[in-house]
Order: C-alpha cells, then sequence, then structure tokens
C-alpha cells in the first residue's frame, strides 16, 4: 500500500475513529510515523506506523 492508498483508504472513514494496529497478537493505537528514505536502487522510501508502547 502507498502512503497515496492510505490517505485515500482513511479519507473514507470516520474522522472521530481511532488507528489501531495488529502488535503481538493483540490491538495497538498508532502513536507515531517514522519515515526512511529509499536506501539503494529500486528501493522506495518507507513510512512505518509506530504503536503506543505504554498500552
Amino acid at each position: 500500500m502507498t502512503v497515496a492508498q492510505l490517505i485515500e483508504a482513511l479519507g473514507r472513514m470516520p474522522a472521530e475513529a481511532v488507528v489501531l494496529m495488529e502488535a503481538d497478537g493483540g490491538l495497538s493505537l498508532v502513536s507515531a510515523l517514522d519515515f526512511v528514505e529509499a536506501q539503494g536502487a529500486g528501493a522506495p522510501a518507507e513510512v512505518i506506523l509506530l504503536p503506543n508502547m505504554e498500552e
């Protein structure tokens, strides 16, 4: 999924909905994003969703 596809999909959701991700067999809130530039020829830049570690 690209950033554009993610934004489009999230745009169809209610604005007050929380974003969760699967983590260790459960669900965690997404609390941050990390951006990694392309790491070589043919490698795409990446956005990493980071879970809330205080749950």
